[in-house]
């Protein structure tokens, strides 16, 4: 008979050690470790053939999505929902997580969903329901914390969709901790994921988040599951973005916008005109730049403000934009651009509240800048994107050509962008400026203003 073993697992990141101890050795927190049940010294054992198969004898089974009905969720989720795929969605308390899964519930074309709730009652959700106008056939609800009952109520319903809010506060009594600790989140996921791959339910976790923006709990529970996403806002906007920061069967940081209102969650279907200025005239300062959010272009507006300093060292501050970046651009900025910032405070905002990782956004930073220096306003039809590299040239980034045709589908005339950005077909309607070095960019920018970008070369 194999013999067990004690192990401790920490609380806060999930890391096992065969005895206890007052500091987790991985993380360092104190008091974390928690028995958690033997452990067998011949490991677990596992069903089905283990013999290895040549993949060129594995058939390729179709990919069977299924539209929610909302345009935006399906394209984070890449398409739509796929049987048995498990979805994790994060978000700051009252950012719309449980409105935007119960509309999907709801919306779902003659099919049937059980929506799962382990904090509030069924007048509650029965309530919100009526709020926001919903009145489905197929959507039953069920108050239940046990996972026991939740995969056998699903197994009994057979439902076309499972949703659980949340997975924090759900248990199992083969574990003796509380809901929400590291082993009932593990156990409790494990059960879940199996449950969808054995029956082809899709099913979707709502998750609480750390004061830090993560989803609470350990890492390995962004791993079990086959997507993550997160809900983010500006504070006081009424914008909700929601993000894939992983998926397995679609795009990963694709970006689906929505719009809080009375009767709920909807969809923008064009994200760019909500970014975009809505000044009456140019103004200094504001320069619109393109990125690629997963399988499209979306059009957003850098804006810049400088200032003298009053003393000290001037402040730089990015909101949107990477902070360390924002001083390498301005050295790059002074250095090659001839245009000096070391005396003022410089603040950089992506309107809207979207975050860009890309550094395609880092000549539309230098644009804005080199404007609110100058008090030159940038023309509103203009379109500005490249990364800058420190030797000031212009590099090319991913999916060029795609934003320039978003640009020109907008109503955008001009353009500034890499040299091997720039499509061998001219796109109807707009002008593009090669840019070369940082230099060259500021020349034009310069020409722009002037209305004389045809008489500019590329330096």
């Amino acid at each position: 008979m194999a013999k067990s073993r004690s192990v401790y697992r920490c609380e806060e990141c999930g890391a096992s050690t065969p005895k206890w101890q007052g500091q987790c050795p991985e993380c360092g927190a104190w008091n974390s470790l928690a028995a958690a049940g033997a452990a067998s010294a011949s490991g677990a054992g596992y069903s089905g053939e283990t013999r290895g198969r040549r993949l060129a004898e594995i058939t390729e089974l179709p990919l069977r999505r299924q539209s929610t009905g909302i345009g935006e969720f399906d394209r984070v989720l890449g398409g739509g929902l796929i049987p048995g795929a498990v979805a994790l969605i994060g978000g700051d308390p009252g950012i719309g997580k449980s409105t935007l899964l119960l509309q999907v519930c709801a919306q779902l074309p003659d099919q049937k969903a059980l929506y799962v709730t382990g904090e509030e009652s069924l007048q509650q959700i029965a309530l919100r329901a009526r709020r926001l106008g919903i009145e489905p056939d197929g959507l039953s609800a069920l108050a239940e914390t046990r996972i026991e009952e939740i995969c056998g109520a699903a197994e009994a319903d057979r439902p076309h969709c499972l949703v659980v809010d949340s997975v924090q506060t759900i248990y199992t009594e083969q574990l003796p901790s509380a809901p929400g600790s590291v082993n009932q989140l593990r156990e409790c996921t494990a059960q879940l994921v199996r449950l969808a791959k054995q029956t082809g339910i899709p099913v979707l976790l709502v998750g609480h988040v750390t004061k830090a923006g993560s989803i609470a709990g350990p890492r390995v529970l962004e791993h079990m599951v086959d997507a993550v996403m997160y809900f983010e806002n500006e504070a006081g906007s009424r914008y909700r973005l929601l993000r894939a920061v992983k998926n397995r069967f679609g795009a990963a940081d694709e970006l689906g916008v929505f719009v809080m209102g009375n009767d709920g969650m909807r969809e923008v279907r064009n994200p760019s005109a909500i970014f975009l200025s809505r000044h009456e005239a140019p103004v200094p300062g504001s320069v619109t730049t393109a990125v690629h959010q997963g399988t499209r272009p979306l059009l957003v507006e850098v804006q810049a403000l400088t200032d003298r300093s009053g003393g000290g060292s001037p402040r730089r501050l990015a909101v949107g934009l990477d902070q360390s970046r924002l001083a390498l651009l301005l050295a790059v900025l002074h250095r090659h651009g001839g245009v000096a910032a070391h005396d003022v405070d410089v603040f950089v905002n992506v309107v809207g509240g979207v975050k860009i990782t890309e550094p395609s956004a880092d000549l539309a930073a230098l644009a804005a800048i080199r404007s609110s220096l100058t008090t030159d306003p940038v023309s509103s039809r203009l379109l500005v994107f490249g990364e800058v590299g420190l030797a000031g040239e212009i590099r090319p980034v991913a999916y060029g050509e795609e934003r320039l045709r978003e640009a020109a589908k907008l109503g955008f005339t001009l353009a500034i962008a890499p040299r091997a950005n720039l499509p061998a077909k001219p796109v109807s309607g707009l002008q593009c400026f090669p840019a070369d070095t940082v230099h060259g960019a500021m020349e034009a920018l310069q020409a722009c203003g002037d209305g004389a970008l045809a008489d500019v070369g590329a330096r």
